[in-house]
């Protein structure tokens, strides 16, 4: 099948099935005569392994160290378990940063006297004043 019909099936735009063949999370498809890419029943399994991964908010490199992983089907599954379990990790870290930011947010909305002009409100003076402490990149997120 040629990369239009694939995007079709997967929902997964052609520019973003380019970039996974060129990142190697998918296998590199055949060429015809006209060197078109010939895409298979394959490469549509390893598009939706790799979706579900991302709905599931995994990174590339967890994903290309699970598909790594894949590749030796007879080991056991002890490097899928802690990349599953590693990434849970991050997904925790990451509901307390936002439980974190909700709470600022709420005490600030808590604050607001809804009576007040834009010039008094005291949303927009606590977002001017306050500082907020945004993790470094690289330091909390495992997106980076």
């Amino acid at each position: 099948m040629r990369i239009g019909q694939l995007a079709e099936k997967t929902g997964i735009p052609v520019e973003t099935i380019r970039y996974y063949e060129k990142e190697a999370l998918i296998s590199e498809p055949q060429r015809t005569e006209n060197n078109y890419r010939k895409y298979t029943r394959k490469h549509l399994e390893e598009l939706l392994f790799i979706k579900n991964c991302r709905a599931f908010d995994m990174t590339h490199e967890e994903i290309h160290q699970m598909i790594d992983a894949m590749k030796h089907p007879s080991d056991n599954c002890h490097a899928i378990n802690a990349i599953i379990g590693e990434h849970l990790h991050h997904i925790d870290e990451r509901i307390a940063e936002l439980k974190i930011l909700k709470e600022t947010l709420a005490t600030l909305q808590s604050s607001c006297m809804s009576n007040h002009t834009i010039d008094e409100c005291t949303i927009v003076e606590g977002l001017n004043t306050m500082t907020i402490d945004a993790p470094a990149k690289g330091s909390k997120s495992h997106l980076g």
